[in-house]
C-alpha cells in the first residue's frame, strides 16, 4: 500500500507509526511528483472544502480506485518527462473513467502516456505571464475573463495534442497552455493555477473540483477534528502519549487536539533550552499547567544547551545541536515521565517540506528542524503528527475550533531552535540577553500599535556586528540590531511589511535608549524568496 501524506490521512501505518487510515466519501487524489507546490494544490482543494488525498507518484491504479476519488490531479516537478530520472505514474490511471487534471509536469506526463509530444522549448516560460482563453466553453474558465494573468514555470512544452483534446487557452510561448477532452474530462494546464501569482487560479482549481468532478463541500475544520480525534484514539488505543510542548502555536494545538482525544493519557514535557522570549517559561507553566489541567513536566535545561552552543557560529551545526541536546534532555524526561507508548509532536508540513523529501520524492533541503524526519532509533516511540501536513494558518483555524485563547491561537511564529538562530554568530548570555530585551521591545510596541496580529512575524535578530556609535558625548562600539516584519499566509513565501514611520520611530528608540549594548537599528526589507523569514 502507498502512504498517503495528506492532513490526516494514511493509506497504512508508517514507519514510526503514522495513524492509520479512514474512508472518504468525496476526495480528489493528488498524485505527488516532486512539486514543492504539491501540498499547495491540497491546501487549495481543502479551501474548496473538499477533502484530498496526497499520494506517492507510482501508487497503483488499483490502490487509487479502491479510493473512490472523485478526481486525480497530476502534480508538477521538478524532472523532463524524457529524463531517466523521470517519476512515472501507473499509466492505468487513464483508464479509471475519473476527472483528471495534469498540472505542468502533469500535462506534460499526460500527453506523454495519451500519444501526444512533448519537446524541450526554443524559449523557457517563468515568471508572469498572460493566458488568453480560446474556449470559453471550457469547465476550467467559467465565469472567468479571457485574460488571465498566470504563473509559469516549465523549460519543455507540448507541441502536438494527443487525439481528442482540443486547445483551450495559449501564452506568448505556449500554444496548448491549457488543454481539454470532454469526453474524458481530462484537462491539463501548462501553468501553476495553485500559487498566489495566478490571481484567479483558485477558481480554476474550484471549476475542477465543483464543476468537472462534481464535488460538494462537506470538508471542514470541524470534520478534521471529527476524525483526527477517531483515528488518534483508534491509534493509541489505552497507551499513554508524551509531547514536547514549546508554547507556540503548532504544540499547544497539538496537545489541546490529543487532549481532546485522549484527555489524561496524555503528558507534555516543556523544556526551557535558555533561547527562548522573554517570560516564555512562565506563560507555558501558567497556560498549560493551570488553566487546561494538561500533565506537563518542567525541565530547567539552559546551561546544558549553551555549553553545546559555546563557539558555534555555523547555523546549521547549531540546529543540529540543539536538535542532539534537546533529544537527550526530553529523553531523560520521558523516563521520568512514567511508561508512554507515543510521542506526539506539532511538525507542520512547511516544516517537512524544507527538510525531507515528501513520500520519497525529490525536494531540496533548505534547512534542518529537531522535530523532523524521524527519531533516534534508541527512542522506542511510535509517532503521532496530527498536524504534519497542515499549514500555519489551518493550524490556527484549528486552534480556534478547539477553544485554545486568541493570544495562543495568534501568537506569531517562533522557530525550534529559539533565539539561537536570531544571534547570529556565537551564542551567549550576553548575547541572548541582549537580543532577548530587543525582541521584548518589538513585540510589546507592535501590540500597542495594534500591529501584533495583522503581520505574520516580527521580531529582532542581533547581528555579529558593531559599529562607532555616540551616546551622551561618548564613543561607543556597540552591537546592531535589525527588525524583521512579515507579511505571509503559509510560510511557505513572504514579503516584508512596510511599518509606518511612527512605529519604526519607536521601535529604534526604545531599543538603542533601553537596551544596552546596542546603538543602531536596522531594517530588514528582504522577501522570501530569495531570503528565508529566520536570518538562519
Amino acid at each position: 500500500m502507498a502512504v498517503a501524506v495528506n492532513c490526516f490521512v494514511w493509506s497504512k501505518v508508517g514507519p514510526n507509526g503514522s495513524l492509520p487510515a479512514f474512508s472518504m466519501r468525496e476526495q480528489v487524489i493528488i498524485l505527488d511528483f516532486g512539486s514543492q507546490y504539491t501540498q499547495v494544490i491540497a491546501r487549495r482543494i481543502r479551501e474548496c472544502k473538499v477533502y484530498s488525498t496526497i499520494l506517492k507518484y507510482d501508487t497503483p491504479a488499483a490502490e487509487i480506485a479502491a479510493l473512490q476519488p472523485k478526481g486525480i490531479i497530476l502534480s508538477g516537478g521538478p524532472e523532463s518527462v524524457y529524463s531517466r530520472k523521470a517519476p512515472l505514474p501507473d499509466r492505468k490511471i487513464f483508464e479509471l473513467g475519473v476527472p483528471i487534471l495534469g498540472i505542468c509536469y502533469g500535462l506534460q506526463l499526460m500527453a506523454k502516456y495519451l500519444k501526444g509530444k512533448v519537446e524541450p522549448g526554443q524559449k523557457r516560460e517563468y515568471g508572469k505571464g498572460m493566458l488568453k482563453v480560446k474556449s470559453s466553453a471550457c469547465a476550467l474558465f467559467k465565469k472567468l475573463p479571457r485574460e488571465l494573468q498566470v504563473w509559469n514555470s516549465h523549460g519543455d512544452k507540448l507541441t502536438r495534442l494527443p487525439a481528442g483534446f482540443k486547445t483551450a487557452a495559449v501564452t506568448e510561448n505556449s500554444p496548448y497552455a491549457a488543454i481539454e477532452n470532454r469526453k474524458l474530462k481530462f484537462f491539463g494546464l501548462q501553468f501553476h493555477p495553485e500559487v498566489v501569482h495566478t490571481p484567479r487560479g483558485k477558481t480554476i482549481i474550484q471549476n475542477f473540483v465543483h464543476q468537472v468532478c462534481g464535488c460538494g463541500r462537506k470538508w471542514t475544520m470541524r470534520s478534521y477534528i471529527d476524525q483526527a480525534v477517531d483515528d488518534i484514539r483508534a491509534q493509541v488505543g489505552d497507551e499513554h502519549v508524551i509531547l514536547g510542548l514549546s508554547g507556540g502555536v503548532d504544540s499547544s494545538v497539538a496537545a489541546a487536539l490529543l487532549h481532546r482525544a485522549i484527555g489524561n493519557q496524555l503528558t507534555c514535557i516543556f523544556v526551557n533550552n535558555g533561547v527562548l522570549r522573554a517570560h516564555e517559561a512562565e506563560v507555558v507553566q501558567e497556560v498549560f499547567g493551570r488553566n487546561f489541567k494538561i500533565k506537563l513536566i518542567y525541565e530547567e535545561a539552559t546551561d546544558q544547551f549553551l555549553k553545546k552552543l559555546k563557539g558555534v557560529t555555523d547555523p546549521e551545526t547549531k540546529r543540529k545541536r540543539i536538535g542532539k541536546t534537546f533529544i537527550d534532555v526530553f529523553q531523560a524526561a520521558t523516563k521520568r515521565a512514567g511508561k508512554a507508548k507515543f510521542l506526539a509532536q506539532g511538525t507542520l508540513y512547511p516544516d517537512v517540506i524544507e527538510s525531507v523529501p515528501i513520500a520519497g520524492n525529490p525536494a531540496a533541503l533548505i534547512k534542518s528542524h529537531h522535530n523532523v524526519g524521524g527519531l533516534p532509533k534508541n527512542m522506542k516511540f511510535k509517532l503521532v503528527e496530527p498536524l504534519r501536513c497542515l499549514f500555519k494558518d489551518e493550524v490556527r483555524l484549528l486552534g480556534k475550533e478547539l477553544g485554545l485563547p486568541d493570544e495562543i491561537v495568534w501568537r506569531q511564529p517562533f522557530p525550534g531552535p529559539g533565539l539561537a538562530v536570531r544571534v547570529l554568530g556565537e551564542v551567549t548570555r550576553e548575547r541572548l540577553e541582549i537580543l532577548r530585551n530587543a525582541d521584548r521591545i518589538v513585540v510589546e510596541t507592535m501590540k500597542n500599535e495594534g500591529w501584533y496580529y495583522k503581520v505574520w512575524q516580527s521580531f529582532a535578530v542581533l547581528l555579529p556586528v558593531r559599529s562607532v556609535g555616540v551616546m551622551g558625548d561618548e564613543r561607543t562600539y556597540d552591537y546592531t540590531i535589525a527588525v524583521r516584519a512579515v507579511e505571509s499566509q503559509d510560510g511557505m513565501t513572504a514579503d516584508w511589511v512596510k511599518l509606518p514611520h511612527g512605529i519604526l520611530e519607536t521601535l529604534s528608540s526604545r531599543i538603542i535608549n533601553e537596551v544596552q549594548g546596542v546603538n543602531r537599528v536596522c531594517l530588514d526589507i528582504s522577501s522570501k524568496p530569495p531570503a528565508t523569514i529566520e536570518w538562519e
